[in-house]
């Protein structure tokens, strides 16, 4: 069985697909932009602010399934260019123990919806 999980304290679907589903005790989040939930709007004055606003995004995806970034064992960043690898790291790891941080993978790619500078997506178990 299969729950759509919804939260107003994340930028609304812009398309058909959930922010997330909850399967059994695996949750699968859609990718999150720098969307700010309140306002529509992009951020990304600077790389770190996209990714913080895409990680408090998620904080919030996570937390309306009763979860928190401990709960993550996967991660999948999408990033436009590999240099801002190293600013995109440094917010997304003050998320996370690196002693217990999830499994990632980082790809770049070459273009994202609304063309924003990074999106991540998380596989998260209760």
């Amino acid at each position: 069985m299969k729950k759509v999980i919804f939260t107003t304290a994340a930028p609304a679907p812009i398309g058909p697909y959930s922010q997330a589903v909850l399967s059994g005790n695996t949750l699968y989040t859609s990718g999150q932009i720098a969307l700010h939930p309140e306002t529509g709007e992009l951020v990304t004055a600077s790389i770190k602010e996209e990714t913080e606003q895409v990680m408090q995004n998620m904080k919030a995806v996570l937390a309306a399934a009763g979860m928190t970034f401990d709960h993550v064992v996967k991660t999948t960043i999408f990033i436009m260019d590999m240099n801002d690898f190293g600013a995109i790291n440094s917010v997304y790891g003050a998320y996370f123990n690196e002693e217990t941080a999830p499994a990632r993978e980082t790809v770049q790619v070459a273009c994202l919806p609304k063309n924003v500078n990074v999106e991540i997506s998380m596989i998260a178990v209760l």
